[in-house]
């Protein structure tokens, strides 16, 4: 065999295509990709399970290797080419976190408030739509994990399971997230049923009032050569069919209104005791508005980079908001967050949780219930061991002075 032929054929070996991505990751050719992204790309398996999973990134990887490319596809996409999706992840970039040093750190509280309810850390599960689409117990997996980490949940309009389903599962309360729809009647109706079923709090998402054009999505369902006709079919709100639109004729209504204005955050708060948060928005301006309008909350988000194409990051958008609020109500966010660094600097920036949606999903895809729980302990242990190297005992002690902007 030519020593061509041999370097060939050890290409082909998990073990060679490893070395090889690393090679290539320390290459001028790869310069800013970072070397978890490259490694992530690894046709290997990292990890064989959730608990061996060192960082969130190892288990996108499992879930890039397990998931159809068109489910896959739908969960990675943002907008046009992916602009706003990547500066979520380029925000963080912008800060630096100040070590401090002889601090007793041997106690650390992560806990936080949220309408007269305590959470044992900050970072919360935010709503994902179709979650059947990635593990066959989708929501249902998700909210146990959230029971055996007592965390927050966030169910979608769109989720695969009813809200009556996952209440169950999670054992107690969770918060809804609600689509309008372009009938508005039956955004209320929605909302007094996920009232019944027990929830506290309902999210309304503002941030795609005209659609959304996801390229990677649609490039990705491409590669897809299954045939997805027997369960992306059905009357009942589209496909597959959503049990939130249960007794609601969806024909020709649109899953979002763009005539929602202020005012609508007023008329939902009078007909529902839930407080109302509004979910999508990333300036000043419309903060003021929210709260004046009565909003018990501000939801900064930019639905993970698939709303628009502005190029802005959540965590740039952050601050105006949270000097708009200016401590009237909870400013909480999501979009991009990876690593328990990022979330400290979210809360350094204001924010009172941090929600967390690709990073669950990709440990529900890799490994069911047991990646859901294995997320969230990555995600607390690190943000835990950065608060102590910060010398922040609780979430009060992280303010703007424990970063430096770059």
């Amino acid at each position: 065999m030519s020593s061509k032929s041999s370097r060939s054929s050890k290409l082909t070996t998990p073990s060679g295509r490893r070395a090889f991505i690393k090679f290539l990751a320390g290459s001028p050719l790869l310069a800013g990709l970072p070397l978890q992204q490259a490694l992530s790309q690894s046709a290997d398996p990292v990890i064989a399970a959730a608990a061996d999973a060192l960082n969130i990134m190892e288990l996108e990887a499992v879930a890039r290797q397990k998931l159809p490319p068109a489910h896959f596809g739908y969960m990675a996409s943002g907008v046009d080419e992916d602009e706003t999706l990547r500066a979520n992840r380029d925000a963080f970039g912008k800060y630096q976190v100040r070590a401090r040093r002889l601090v007793d750190v041997s106690r650390i509280d992560m806990s936080t408030e949220l309408f007269g309810v305590r959470w044992d850390s900050p970072i919360a599960l935010s709503p994902v739509g179709s979650s059947r689409a990635f593990h066959p117990e989708g929501e249902l997996a998700v909210a146990r994990a959230a029971q055996a980490k007592k965390t927050l949940q966030v169910v979608s309009t769109q989720a695969s399971s009813s809200i009556e389903e996952v209440a169950k599962a999670r054992g107690g309360p969770v918060w809804f997230q609600l689509y309008t729809t372009s009938e508005l009647d039956y955004a209320r109706r929605m909302v007094k049923r996920a009232e019944a079923a027990g929830s506290p709090v309902v999210c309304v998402t503002v941030d795609t009032p005209a659609g959304r054009n996801t390229e990677t999505q649609s490039r990705m369902r491409r590669l897809d050569t299954r045939q997805c006709a027997s369960c992306h079919t059905g009357a009942n709100g589209g496909s597959p069919p959503k049990p939130m639109f249960d007794g609601l004729d969806m024909q020709g209504v649109g899953l979002t209104s763009a005539s929602i204005t202020p005012d609508f955050i007023r008329r939902l708060k009078d007909s529902t005791t839930m407080k109302v948060v509004v979910k999508g928005i990333e300036t000043a301006e419309d903060a003021s508005l929210c709260v004046a309008n009565g909003a018990d909350g501000i939801y900064v988000s930019n639905h993970g980079g698939r709303s628009h194409a502005s190029g802005r990051g959540t965590l740039d958008c952050l601050a105006e908001v949270v000097k708009a609020v200016d401590g009237r109500v909870p400013v909480v966010i999501d979009g991009g967050f990876r690593r328990g660094s990022d979330v400290y600097k979210a809360l350094a920036l204001g924010a009172r949780a941090v929600f967390v949606g690709r990073p669950h999903i990709w440990g529900l895809a890799a490994f069911g219930q047991a990646g859901v729980e294995r997320a969230i302990d990555i995600l607390n242990r690190e943000l835990n061991l950065m608060m102590g190297q910060c010398g922040t005992r609780n979430l009060k002690e992280i303010t703007p002075a424990t970063l430096v902007l770059k």
